[in-house]
């Protein structure tokens, strides 16, 4: 079984697949900001015996992420598997998104992801195996307004990951994207408030969000996608999860980048006619 480092694990899919990984008998290093504020993994861990070790870990911090992680190895032996799975979400468009919360979403969801995975690298590529797994989203293949800031971030971490496949492959060491839908967690649920905005595209996705929501998307089909990813020795790149992850990935393909634009400008009446269809 292999020593999991697990980032963002206070709640939703973090969470779930830190308990995912320690159920199937592997040690789980769980990080979050601020462990004191979210003891419910350490009580499950507790009560169930889990070989769960919970630590305080900020992604956007150089300090916090190189010390932490140098701490962990130590405590603990050299890290087999790292999930990246901190991350932050945003809705609002390009116009009334200020510059410093497109600041703040690239600093987790890309340069978190970047830190992480670099101190990481060295012992994998010494030792000549592990494996690296990275939480993208639907969004890394697509954009939907109006959620530039969120989607840009993702894309980005999905072109670094393919690089980064490559140079690892070299050393023995697998890669991979995990690539949610909509799945029910604190995030999404606070992308179902539009919020007030110039943009009709604001209130749209807002309701996209609510109506999917009412359906069952638990976090437990993403922690058990990650789990199959890594005990299955696979190095397929990406990895869709959840029930509109890949009807949605193909829509997006099957249309032309004028077709896409035009028809998220559209009224409402076409917009959803047509996601209806």
């Amino acid at each position: 079984m292999s020593t999991v480092l697990i980032t963002g694990t206070s709640k939703g899919i973090g969470f779930e697949t830190a308990l995912y990984f320690a159920r199937a008998g592997h040690k789980v290093l769980a990080t979050m900001r601020n462990p004191a504020q979210s003891p419910a993994l350490a009580e499950i861990a507790t009560r169930e015996n889990l070989p769960i070790f919970i630590s305080s870990l900020d992604v956007d911090s150089d300090t916090s992420v190189s010390e932490g992680i140098s701490a962990l190895t130590k405590a603990h032996g050299e890290i087999g598997v790292l999930i990246n799975n901190a991350g932050v979400e945003t809705m609002g468009s390009v116009e009334e998104t200020p510059l410093d919360l497109f600041r703040s979403v690239m600093e987790t969801n890309y340069f978190g992801v970047i830190r992480c995975t670099q101190a990481v690298l060295p012992q994998m590529r010494e030792r000549g195996s592990g494996c690296i797994v990275q939480i993208s989203s639907i969004a890394g293949r697509f954009t939907q307004p109006p959620m530039a800031a969120y989607c840009a971030s993702k894309w980005a971490l999905e072109a670094m990951t393919e690089a980064l496949a490559s140079e690892m492959k070299t050393f023995g060491v697998r890669v991979a994207l995990v690539e949610p839908g909509v799945i029910n967690t604190a995030m999404a649920q606070r992308l179902t408030s539009a919020g007030t905005s110039k943009y009709r595209q604001s209130e749209r996705m807002a309701g996209f969000f609510a109506k999917s929501l009412s359906e069952s998307r638990p976090t437990s089909i993403v922690a058990e996608k990650i789990l199959e990813v890594v005990e299955s020795g696979t190095w397929q790149l990406r990895h869709p999860v959840g029930p509109d992850a890949v009807p949605m990935i193909n829509s997006r393909q099957s249309m032309t980048d004028e077709a896409w634009v035009h028809w998220h400008s559209a009224d409402d009446e076409t917009f959803f006619a047509a996601l209806a269809g």
